[in-house]
C-alpha cells in the first residue's frame, strides 16, 4: 500500500510538471510555417511579421509562387518580398542575396541545401557545397540575415536586384501573368553599405511596373567587389546605373575577422533613402536574437487572442495556430510606403484576392484583430478615393484581378453588420455603388464589374461575356451587401433597388434542368433569353464547333481560356449552391428539405464538391437550413479528416492568402461565418474548449461536455447559463462576452432543428 501511495504521489508530481511545462509553451511555438507548403498549398515559409511588408526566404528557381520548394531542389538565393498561398502567375521575389566562398568571377552561385530548419519568425539552412549557414529573421520593413562561414573559407556575398520570380525562359513582353524585367540599379555606397532597386512589371495581376528599393548594411567592411551589368563583370566599378539591363554585385569580406556576417536589408517602395531610414527606425542595432524575439512577441500577442484547452492534441494545436498565422500574413501593411499618393491614411497592398478571402479570412481577422480589419477597410476606401474603384485583387500598387464579383462590398457589409467602428460607412456606400453602377471602361479584369451594362439591362450576364455565370450570382450577393449597408444607414430607396437586384441570380436558374437526380441549376442563357444546351468550343472566329453544357462540366482549360469560362474555377453544381444570402430560396427551388438533403448528399458523395475551391466553402454547413446541423457537422469532420493535417501537404488547395487556413480554424472552433451577415453557424467543434479574447476587453468561451469521436453530436446548449436552441449565434452575442456550453451525445438530437438561420 505504501509503495502504491508513493507511486501515486510521484505520478501526480510528474503530471503536474508536464501540465505546467505544456502550459508554459508559447503559442507561437505551435505555428509550423511548413504546413501546406508543398502541393497546391503554396504557403510562404520564411519569417514574416503580422501583415508584414518584408518577407525574406529562399528562392528555389524562378518558378514557385512563394519562392520555396522542398529539398533537394537547389536555392538560387534569398529574396526579400514574397506572397503566400497564391495561384496564378508568381509575383515579387525581389532583391536577392546569396552567400558563397571563392573568386568573384561568376554570377550564378546556386547551391543545394544540406539541412533546413523552419519555425515562426526564423529560417535556417546549411549549404552542401560550402557549409555556409544562413539564418533569417525580419522586422516589418527590414530583413535581418546572420551568415556563418567555415573557418577556412573566405566570406563572399552576391546581391542581385535583377532577379524576380516568374521570369519566362525567353523574354516575352506580352506573356500573361509572367513578370517582366524593366530595370535595376546598384551602388556600393561605402565599405559597409550597398543600395539600389529592382523595377518589374506584370505578374499575376498584369500590373504596371513597381519598384522595390533597398539599402543593405553589413557589420564587416567590404574588402573587394565586382559589379555586373547584362552578365558582364566589372572590376572596381562601384555602381551600375539603370539602362534596362540586369545589374548586381559580388562582394568579398575577406578571410580575416569573425566568421559571422550580419546583414540588414531595408526595403521601401519609395526610395533607397527611405529603405535606409526603415533600418535606422526599426532595427538600429545588430542583435539578431532581439529582432527574432520582437517578431515572436508580436505574433504571441495576436495568437493569444484565441486559446485552446490544455489537453488539445498537438496536431490540432499546430493546425489551428498555423491557420491563424496564415490568415494574418496578407494583405500587406504598406502604410507610409505608397508611391502613388501621400496621406496619413492606412495603405495595404496584396489583396490576393478578395474573391478568395471575403468568406473566411476577413471574418477571422474581425474576430482576432478588429482594429486591423478597420485599417484594412479604410485602406480599401483610400484606394477607392485615389484610384476610382475598390480593390478586388491588388498587387504591386495596382488593382487587378477581378475573378467574379466586386467582393469588397461583402467585406464592408461584414464590418458594418458586426458594428466595427472607425469606418466612414457613408463613403463606403458610395464606393460600393460606384462598383455597382459605373462600368470600368475596359478595365473589367482590374476593377469594378465586367458585364455591368448587360447585368443592369437584362438582370443577368448572358453567355459570351467572360465568367457570366459566377459574375451574375456574385453581383446578386454584392447587391445584397449594398442593400444591407443602405438599410442600416436609412437610405431606403437605395435599399429597395438593391434588395430587388439581389434576386438576379434567379434569372439564370433553370428550374426544370435535372442532373444526377437533382433539379434546378444555374445555367447559360443568351442575351435574347434562350437557354443554351450547346455552347461554342474554343475561340475560333471561323469554325465554331460546340459542346453540350452540363452542370458537371469544368470548362477550363479544355474548352475555352481560363478567364473566358461561364463559371470561374468551378461547375454549376458548385455555383448553384453558392447563393449565401438566399439559401432558403435555393432549398425551395430544389424541391424542399428532403430534395435539398439529397442534393447535398449527392454533391459530397459523388465528389462533385471541391474542397479546395472557395465557392464551395459554405456548402458543408448548408444542412443547417433544413434543420439538420448534425449532418453539417458530419460533413465538416469528414472533410477535415480526409483533407487537412499538420504535414507539409496539409492543405488541399491554394491557401489563397489564408482563405483555406481560416476555413479550417473556424471549423475547429465550431463556428462558421456567412460573410456579410451578422451570425455564425454552430457546428461540433474539434477542440473541447476555445476562449476568444475580444477587442472589447471581454472573453467568449466555447466549451463542450463529453466531446469524443463517438459523442460528436450536440445534444443541448447553454448560452450564459440559459438554454440555447439555435444552431447559429449572432456576432453581438459573442463580442458581449460569456460562454457557450455544448453538451455532446452519441446520436443526433432535436437541438438546432427548428430555429433556422436568419433569412434576408
Amino acid at each position: 500500500m505504501k509503495l502504491r501511495i508513493k507511486y501515486l504521489i510521484i505520478l501526480t508530481i510528474l503530471v503536474f510538471f508536464v501540465v505546467r511545462i505544456n502550459a508554459q509553451n508559447p503559442l507561437h511555438s505551435y505555428v509550423d510555417p511548413v504546413i501546406g507548403s508543398e502541393g497546391d498549398g503554396r504557403v510562404f515559409i520564411g519569417p514574416s511579421c503580422p501583415f508584414g511588408m518584408v518577407k525574406p526566404s529562399p528562392d528555389c528557381t524562378v518558378n514557385p509562387n512563394s519562392g520555396w520548394l522542398p529539398m533537394p531542389k537547389e536555392v538560387t538565393g534569398f529574396s526579400q518580398v514574397h506572397v503566400s498561398g497564391t495561384g496564378g502567375g508568381p509575383k515579387y521575389g525581389n532583391i536577392q542575396i546569396m552567400p558563397f566562398s571563392g573568386e568573384l568571377n561568376k554570377i550564378d552561385q546556386t547551391s543545394f541545401r544540406e539541412e533546413e530548419n523552419v519555425k515562426l519568425g526564423y529560417y535556417e539552412t546549411v549549404f552542401k557545397e560550402n557549409q555556409i549557414k544562413t539564418e533569417i529573421t525580419t522586422g516589418e520593413k527590414v530583413s535581418f540575415y546572420r551568415m556563418t562561414y567555415p573557418k577556412t573559407s573566405t566570406k563572399e556575398l552576391k546581391i542581385d536586384p535583377g532577379f524576380f520570380l516568374g521570369e519566362p525562359e525567353q523574354p516575352d513582353p506580352d506573356a500573361r501573368e509572367a513578370q517582366q524585367f524593366v530595370g535595376s540599379q546598384i551602388e556600393i555606397v561605402s565599405d559597409t553599405e550597398v543600395r539600389g532597386y529592382s523595377r518589374i512589371r506584370g505578374g499575376w495581376n498584369n500590373g504596371r511596373a513597381y519598384t522595390v528599393y533597398f539599402w543593405a548594411v553589413f557589420d564587416q567592411p567590404i574588402t573587394n567587389y565586382v559589379t555586373w551589368k547584362d552578365g558582364k563583370l566589372f572590376q572596381n566599378e562601384p555602381a551600375q546605373f539603370d539602362s534596362g539591363k540586369k545589374t548586381g554585385a559580388l562582394l568579398s569580406f575577406g578571410k580575416e575577422g569573425k566568421r559571422e556576417l550580419n546583414i540588414k536589408i531595408g526595403i521601401s517602395f519609395l526610395s533607397s533613402l527611405k529603405a535606409k531610414n526603415n533600418i535606422e527606425v526599426e532595427v538600429p542595432h545588430w542583435d539578431f536574437n532581439n529582432v527574432l524575439s520582437d517578431l515572436e512577441n508580436k505574433w504571441e500577442q495576436l495568437l493569444n487572442r484565441i486559446t485552446l484547452s490544455p489537453d488539445t492534441p498537438e496536431d490540432y494545436k499546430k493546425m489551428f495556430y498555423t491557420g491563424l498565422y496564415h490568415t494574418m500574413i496578407m494583405p500587406v501593411d504598406r502604410t507610409g510606403e505608397n508611391p502613388l499618393w501621400t496621406n496619413d491614411e492606412p495603405y495595404y497592398d496584396d489583396f490576393y484576392c478578395i474573391w478568395d478571402t471575403f468568406r473566411t479570412s476577413s471574418p477571422l481577422i474581425t474576430l482576432i484583430a478588429p482594429d486591423r480589419e478597420v485599417e484594412i477597410i479604410n485602406a480599401m476606401l483610400n484606394i477607392y478615393k485615389r484610384d476610382g474603384y475598390l480593390p478586388e485583387g491588388r498587387s504591386g500598387n495596382e488593382n487587378g484581378r477581378t475573378q467574379g464579383g466586386s467582393n469588397a462590398e461583402t467585406v464592408i457589409a461584414d464590418a458594418f453588420v458586426k458594428n466595427l467602428k472607425g469606418i466612414d460607412y457613408e463613403l463606403a456606400l458610395k464606393a460600393m455603388i460606384k462598383d455597382a453602377e459605373v462600368p470600368p471602361g475596359g478595365n473589367e479584369e482590374k476593377e469594378g464589374r465586367g458585364g455591368l451594362k448587360e447585368y443592369l439591362e437584362l438582370g443577368y450576364i448572358p453567355y459570351g461575356i467572360d465568367r457570366a455565370g459566377n459574375r451574375t450570382i456574385d453581383y446578386a450577393y454584392n447587391d445584397y451587401n449594398i442593400a444591407t449597408v443602405a438599410k442600416g444607414l436609412n437610405h431606403n430607396a437605395i435599399y429597395d433597388r438593391y434588395i430587388k437586384q439581389s434576386e438576379n441570380w434567379k434569372n439564370l436558374w433553370r428550374a426544370n434542368y435535372e442532373n444526377n437526380g437533382s433539379k434546378g441549376f444555374i445555367m447559360p442563357k443568351d442575351a435574347s433569353g434562350s437557354w443554351l444546351d450547346d455552347v461554342v468550343f474554343g475561340e475560333s472566329k471561323i469554325q465554331k464547333p460546340t459542346f453540350k453544357y452540363t452542370p458537371t462540366i469544368t470548362e477550363s482549360p479544355w474548352y475555352v481560356c481560363h478567364w473566358c469560362v461561364f463559371f470561374y474555377e468551378g461547375t454549376s453544381w458548385e455555383y448553384s449552391l453558392s447563393i449565401p444570402h438566399d439559401i432558403p430560396e435555393v432549398v425551395a427551388r430544389s424541391g424542399g428539405n428532403m430534395a435539398f438533403k439529397n442534393r447535398l448528399d449527392t454533391f459530397f458523395e459523388k465528389e462533385l464538391y471541391d474542397v479546395s475551391n472557395e465557392p464551395s466553402f459554405l456548402a458543408p454547413t448548408m444542412y443547417h437550413w433544413i434543420g439538420r446541423p448534425d449532418l453539417s457537422s458530419d460533413r465538416i469532420r469528414a472533410i477535415i479528416k480526409n483533407n487537412f493535417n499538420s504535414s507539409s501537404k496539409g492543405l488541399p488547395g491554394n491557401d489563397d492568402s489564408g482563405a483555406m487556413s481560416s476555413w479550417l480554424a473556424f471549423h475547429m472552433m465550431g463556428l462558421y461565418p456567412n460573410a456579410g451577415q451578422p451570425y455564425y453557424l454552430i457546428n461540433t467543434p474539434l477542440i473541447k474548449e476555445t476562449t476568444l479574447q475580444l477587442g472589447t476587453g471581454k472573453s467568449f468561451k466555447i466549451s463542450t461536455k463529453n466531446l469524443s469521436d463517438k459523442k460528436k453530436y450536440i445534444k443541448s446548449a447553454l448560452l450564459n447559463g440559459k438554454p440555447y436552441n439555435k444552431a447559429w449565434i449572432l456576432h453581438e452575442d459573442i463580442v458581449s462576452g460569456g460562454e457557450l456550453i455544448l453538451e455532446m451525445a452519441s446520436k443526433p438530437s432535436t437541438w438546432g432543428t427548428t430555429m433556422l438561420p436568419p433569412i434576408k
